[in-house]
């Protein structure tokens, strides 16, 4: 059983930061990718930002590079998105997804979340303008 928590959402003004988090448990051992999808109302959810637990490498969607940072602990058991400069377009709820099932090389499919095996209940994340 594997359970993946995320927290962290809130409501900001555009421009501000919001900082998620993100913590997996159970029988996944310590070593797995983890990314962050979003999903705003009557749209599809996205790719937006995943982590490699082999070395840090990191994958982000054109929409929020330079704004956001993914980010790992030591113990590499949580994951952390750093979201800066918020436009009311980041507006979505927000879901955690760790244990990529395909080789972080086959990059197109990172943002696929068919390939993630375990995900979070969502953070809801409201950018006013």
């Amino acid at each position: 059983q594997v359970q993946v928590v995320e927290s962290g959402g809130g409501s900001v003004q555009t421009g501000g930061s919001l900082r998620l988090s993100c913590a997996a448990s159970g029988n996944i051992g310590s070593r797995y990718s983890m990314g962050w999808f979003r999903q705003a109302p009557g749209k599809e959810r996205e790719g937006v930002a995943a982590i490699y637990a082999g070395d840090g490498s990191t994958y982000y969607a054109d929409s929020v590079k330079g704004r956001f940072t993914i980010s790992q602990s030591n113990a590499k058991n949580t994951r952390y998105l750093q979201m800066n400069s918020l436009k009311p377009e980041d507006t979505a709820m927000y879901y955690c997804a760790a244990f990529l099932k395909v080789d972080w090389s086959d990059s197109p499919a990172i943002f696929d979340p068919q390939r993630w095996a375990y995900w979070g209940q969502g953070t809801q994340v409201t950018v006013s303008s």
